[in-house]
């Protein structure tokens, strides 16, 4: 491909309004344009890559035993009624009618459309286990779009869903995909970890996350570099010792004006462990006080999905007057008609400091089952920097990630609903069980660059760059040598099928290598006066130091060269 032919466009100025790397890199590069918030057009450059991360999806999914399907993007919504998702799923899921006054729904997910389709051609267990997969655009309306490619409304998504006899054929299957995940992430050039995680709006028994580690990342992990242990926050446990002794007198303290835990603990000399904290939260028409030892905090995941909802929201001062509660010294202590939920470090540890609902006041030596009791005694609580590994007891380490995959043991949530059954060998009749596997494609883009490129260079892993090749020629009008030169290394390169961009352009060296670095092939060859005079041809790899190849030796070289960046991915 020529570049003076080629359909693109570079920009010198950083774009005001993109914050993360891989978004000011895609604009500038000439790769994506905005077209609204969180909706973007590709250009030919983003699509080459994003084509070659599809093929190396294919790839896997088939090797996989997977059969490619396409589902529709807008989907009737008496479909999602089948699941109740259609009156579950909030404002994100972009709903109209049609001409004729039917419901319908732009699809922000598929497990309602492919349970369908399973339906109507499963009847017996011969035809399982079975996979599909697709790739297809989605469009959730995120509230908050972020970062370019990251975090948008309309988005390409490598969707699969398995379906099985049994659990342990799924667990099988689960592996198998795991596998090919890691796979999959490896041939594009990004190192991921996985992560155990929450199922959220997706449901079912159990999640993995698959996570590069980037420090722009919105995703907290939880991380144990002895044994392993690799959890999102959002599910992460934590070894922790709780001080268990004899209970103690309570104790009315006067504490005048201090509210927060770091205030009473100083003005008492006491650490923040001795403390208790009580948080009261609206659900819905009802009210419920969470407690949990004071130098911890709520993990709101948990604590939704124990609750079974979408959204918490903290108790205003009139609602807690309603029930007694002091706003600043909130306490479970004779506390009425009201749901109370115990973490299990308040549970567990003894003597604690509480407020006293009354202000300006404490209670020490709070205990739980002599001074309150609950029935619902459960981890809502967030792992720290530093505290100990649930299974090795060592250090724990927190860093960031961005998300771009994750796989689910959805079980029966949709089969059971949708009526997707399966005839066993005694002729009874069972639900399919289900897993679901989902791979952000444009987003893995994005990732790669935020992890492999600097802040004004791309450099993409050969297996998804949009030319594994760029040419150079740093010819005038008339370096006839140059030019000549140029054009049939060129053709050489193009007869042996190498995917290569020629800069044939009119342009100065600092232009044509300005636009080289946003364009980011990892294979960069320039040809000029200097080059040939040197001998032959300069060759930077990886953005490494450049080194001159005799022309006669440059295809044998890049063949070598091209071949072990390959190797690396494999």
């Amino acid at each position: 491909m020529r570049l003076s032919k080629y359909f693109f466009k570079t920009i010198k100025e950083m774009p005001s309004d993109a914050d993360l790397k891989s978004h000011k890199l895609l604009i500038r590069g000439g790769y994506i344009k905005q077209v609204s918030a969180g909706i973007f057009s590709y250009l030919p450059l983003a699509l080459r890559a994003l084509h070659k991360i599809e093929r190396i999806i294919r790839e896997e999914m088939d090797k996989i035993d997977g059969y490619e399907v396409n589902l529709p993007v807008v989907m009737p919504a008496s479909l999602w009624n089948e699941t109740g998702r259609y009156q579950d799923v909030g404002e994100e899921m972009l709903r109209f009618t049609d001409r004729t006054g039917r419901k319908m729904l732009l699809g922000m997910t598929h497990e309602e459309a492919v349970t369908d389709m399973a339906r109507y051609v499963i009847n017996s267990y011969k035809q399982l286990p079975v996979m599909l997969y697709q790739l297809q655009t989605k469009f959730r309306d995120e509230p908050r779009v972020r970062g370019g490619l990251i975090r948008v409304r309309e988005f390409i998504m490598k969707d699969a869903y398995s379906f099985h006899t049994d659990y342990e054929d799924l667990d099988r299957y689960y592996k198998r995909a795991y596998d090919a995940y890691h796979k999959i992430f490896s041939r594009c050039g990004l190192n991921v970890i996985s992560v155990s995680s929450d199922v959220g709006m997706m449901g079912g028994t159990g999640a993995d996350e698959f996570m590069a580690v980037a420090e722009s990342g919105e995703d907290t992990l939880i991380l144990c570099e002895k044994c392993g242990y690799k959890a999102n926050r959002e599910v992460a446990k934590a070894k922790r010792n709780y001080k268990k002794e004899e209970m103690l007198k309570s104790e009315e303290v006067h504490t005048p004006g201090l509210k927060s835990i770091e205030e009473v603990s100083k003005f008492l000399k006491i650490s923040p462990e001795s403390t208790m904290k009580a948080v009261v939260y609206n659900i819905g028409k009802e009210a419920v006080m969470c407690v949990i030892r004071g130098d911890l905090e709520i993990n709101e995941t948990k604590l939704r999905n124990y609750l079974k909802i979408k959204v918490l929201q903290f108790s205003e001062e009139e609602e807690l007057n309603k029930y007694g509660i002091v706003p600043g010294f909130a306490s479970p202590i004779n506390l009425k008609k009201m749901r109370l939920i115990v973490d299990e470090s308040a549970a567990d540890s003894s003597n604690l400091l509480s407020g006293a609902n009354k202000k300006d006041y404490h209670v020490k030596n709070i205990n739980f089952g002599r001074d309150f009791t609950s029935k619902e005694v459960v981890d809502i609580s967030s792992v720290k920097e530093g505290e100990k590994c649930i299974k090795c007891g060592e250090k724990l380490k927190i860093t960031r990630g961005i998300e771009v995959g994750n796989i689910f043991k959805l079980g029966t949530k949709y089969s059971s609903t949708m009526k997707a059954r399966y005839l066993d060998e005694t002729g009874k009749e069972s639900d399919i069980i289900m897993g679901c596997y989902g791979i952000g494609v444009g987003r893995l883009l994005a990732s790669i660059l935020e992890v492999s490129s600097e802040d004004n260079k791309i450099s993409w892993p050969i297996s998804v760059a949009p030319f594994e090749i760029e040419l150079i020629a740093l010819a005038t009008e008339k370096d006839e040598n140059v030019k000549n030169t140029a054009e049939s290394i060129y053709e050489m390169f193009i007869t042996n099928d190498f995917s290569i961009l020629y800069d044939d352009r009119k342009a100065s060296p600092g232009f044509k290598f300005n636009d080289a670095d946003l364009i980011g092939s990892p294979l960069r060859i320039t040809i000029g006066t200097k080059s040939l005079n040197e001998g032959g041809a300069e060759v930077m790899v990886n953005n490494e130091k450049p080194i001159i190849i005799k022309t006669s030796e440059l295809m044998n070289f890049i063949k070598q060269k091209r071949d072990e960046l390959f190797s690396q991915l494999k």
